[in-house]
């Protein structure tokens, strides 16, 4: 059986991986005689024009990238006989994070968060040389077999997304982890990569995608009308700080979210200590919205903001004391039945609004003179009802 060498240097081996896209092989590279990757691009994409310079451009970006969490790309080109695209990477012993969800359903939590820190540092690394990755997802996170986690595929989803040839069932398949700005159609940039791991977190701890979809239609519906379960509740082992830090990689606007991976990674790790996210606030929901609108101005909006702000943040509160692994700190409990009660408040608020504005019409409908108004701002839900109350009083007697 005669032996298939690409570039007159790589003797192909067994199959390594399949996708829409592009096969993998084990190769070895008989000129400097070691085992290498080799990724044959589908045959069709040699004949787009769009393709063949961005993956060049792209390539040779991806090949200035060496660090220890980002596969080191040796090589590409293209090969003539065989009509293929081709990238030479460096061999990594061990599984895809997507064989890892495929076998175990989810993750242990401090495994996960190993993982996913790991490629923060690579994609931390790639962003400061000016390389987006486009598209994080299981199957480019690889795990080799002494725990080192390494990002694949760099550069290699711009090559293809303004290509002249449609690829539906590449599109379809990642959807899930596209930033919302992404599936608009909107160019990708630093914080995107980071809403896309932010998905792959949320499944390696959880088993399941924050919002399953089958279009990217479907998708961004999903994520203006619905909020991901948070994860401490799909899976108690998660602790509500983890839950949190994960939801801030996850908000719609790319302002909301981290400005970089280091500091997605330091928000993780202090998360398992116990340290919640500086600044984090639950998005705010089609309920919340009606006020926004009439709290253009005042403290209202502060409750209803989906944006973090840290300088309005009290100072960090320590992690757990010695002994007391294993037991979720009281404080993460105390703050979320804040929250609830901030929404109950603004809830009875939005009430009281549309109770008044029914009042005040029909007082200025049945002749009782000219309606009174005047600001209400206020932190307290309590007392906007009640301020609210009076005004309604003063324009019915």
């Amino acid at each position: 059986m005669s032996e298939t060498v690409i570039a007159g240097r790589y003797e192909l081996g067994r199959r390594l991986g399949i996708g829409g896209m592009s096969t993998v092989q084990i190769a070895l590279d008989r000129r400097l005689e070691r085992h290498v990757a080799v990724k044959l691009l589908a045959e069709h994409l040699a004949d787009d024009p769009a393709f063949v310079s961005r993956f060049r451009r792209e390539a040779l970006a991806a090949a200035r990238l060496v660090h220890p969490n980002v596969v080191q790309v040796f090589d590409f080109g293209f090969d003539e006989a065989a009509h293929h695209h081709f990238i030479v990477m460096e061999q990594v012993p061990g599984r895809s994070c997507a064989e890892l969800l495929r076998e175990r359903g989810h993750l242990d939590v401090e495994e996960a968060v190993e993982i996913v820190a790991q490629a923060c540092r690579g994609l931390d690394y790639a962003h400061r040389n000016g390389v987006v990755h486009r598209d994080v997802k299981p199957g480019n996170l690889l795990v080799t077999d002494d725990g080192v986690v390494k990002l694949a595929d760099f550069g290699i989803a711009k090559a293809t997304e303004q290509s002249s040839i449609t690829q539906v069932g590449s599109v379809l398949g990642t959807a899930a982890y596209l930033a919302p700005e992404q599936a608009r159609g909107e160019e990708a940039g630093p914080r995107s990569d980071l809403y896309s791991l932010g998905v792959v977190t949320y499944q390696l701890l959880s088993g399941r995608l924050p919002y399953e979809a089958a279009s990217l239609s479907e998708l961004a519906l999903k994520q203006q009308r619905e909020l991901p379960t948070p994860l401490d509740e799909l899976n108690p082992a998660v602790p509500p700080e983890l839950a949190q830090a994960v939801a801030v990689a996850l908000e719609l606007e790319p302002d909301g979210r981290y400005e970089t991976a280091a500091e997605m990674e330091h928000a993780l790790r202090d998360a398992m200590r116990g340290i919640a996210p500086a600044g984090f606030e639950p998005r705010d929901t089609a309920a919340t919205r009606i006020i926004a609108p009439a709290a253009a101005t005042g403290e209202t909006r502060a409750l209803t903001s989906s944006r973090r702000a840290p300088q309005q943040v009290p100072a960090r509160r320590p992690g757990p004391p010695p002994g007391a692994a294993g037991r979720r700190p009281a404080a993460p409990a105390a703050a979320r039945r804040d929250r609830g009660l901030r929404r109950l408040g603004v809830l009875l608020a939005v009430l009281a609004v549309l109770a008044a504005g029914a009042a005040i019409v029909a007082a200025s409908s049945s002749g009782g003179g000219s309606v009174q108004l005047r600001p209400i701002v206020t932190r307290d839900a309590q007392q906007a009802i009640q301020q609210l109350q009076d005004l309604i009083d003063s324009n019915t007697r």
